[in-house]
């Protein structure tokens, strides 16, 4: 599964949702992580309402199943849910390799079933 994360060093997950300009996106398996590339969006100096941030920062991790983040407001949170992004608060500024290790631990022991269901975003369903 595709996951973001939100950094302003590349390394720590330490951005806030709303601020961040740059996503670093990792395809994560149990068994597998590799580093994808990095979604850039608009910077905050633009004008625009901040409804509009939202929108195009979820548009750009459409295909993301998580986003890792220092911050995220409650608003923004919600409409990432709705478009089935699922938003995690990193509370303690963790390397992004830590948390793709741990998130790897879950994944490989017994996700709970909110992330076995993000798993699966992006693969057809059998018809």
């Amino acid at each position: 599964m595709k996951v973001a994360f939100a950094s302003t060093d590349k390394v720590h997950v330490d951005e806030h949702f709303g601020h961040a300009e740059e996503f670093y996106i990792w395809e994560i398996g149990p068994d597998q992580a590799l580093f994808s590339g990095v979604v850039q969006v608009k910077s905050e100096t633009e004008v625009g309402h901040s409804d509009d941030k939202i929108e195009a920062r979820g548009a750009a991790l459409a295909d993301c199943a998580l986003v890792y983040v220092g911050e995220i407001g409650g608003p923004a949170a919600a409409r990432l849910v709705a478009k089935k992004i699922h938003p995690i608060r990193s509370k303690e500024q963790e390397p992004i390799t830590v948390v793709v290790e741990k998130l790897q631990d879950v994944l490989r022991n017994n996700p709970p079933p909110w992330l076995r269901k993000a798993m699966l975003k992006g693969e057809k369903p059998n018809s």
